[in-house]
């Protein structure tokens, strides 16, 4: 029996546009953006100066105030875990479409190959594209990266 497959999109647009399995789930694993900390990307933000070397990947999201306390790498990867323990038990009835930001579909397309979450950073995801992963003789693989969305 096949089994489903894990389908994100990057640009907010359901990934099967058939209809199939559009209930929508707000999953309680999530963060806003905003709400991880205080920089996000310091070269966009300005902050750069404040933070020489600073890397995503290494260095995860620096801390903010107290209602942006920041996030290590560890913790986006166990935010990931949580994500795919769910979505896991929905592969064997269909496909199950997750649609996230860049950097978390990286870090979860990691997780689900059963790399670590830093591994994410090696996952190019450009913007407006499909990506599905999936399955080959019960392990875990990608089948597509960076489709280009059709209309």
């Amino acid at each position: 029996m096949e089994q489903g497959r894990a389908a994100h999109r990057t640009d907010g647009r359901p990934a099967d546009r058939r209809g199939r399995g559009t209930r929508r789930r707000t999953d309680p694993c999530a963060r806003p953006a905003q709400d991880r900390g205080c920089l996000y990307q310091p070269r966009l933000a300005g902050g750069a100066d404040e933070h020489p070397g600073w890397y995503l990947w290494r260095d995860g999201i620096i801390p903010g105030d107290a209602a942006h306390p920041g996030e290590t790498v560890g913790q986006v990867g166990a935010r990931a875990d949580a994500v795919l323990s769910r979505v896991r038990p929905l592969l064997g009835a269909g496909d199950v479409a997750l649609v996230a930001h860049g950097h978390i579909l990286r870090v979860l397309t990691a997780r689900w190959l059963g790399l670590e979450p830093a591994d994410g950073r090696l996952f190019r995801l450009d913007t407006g594209t499909l990506c599905t992963l999936g399955t080959e003789h019960d392990m875990p693989v990608i089948q597509s990266w960076n489709v280009p969305a059709t209309s």
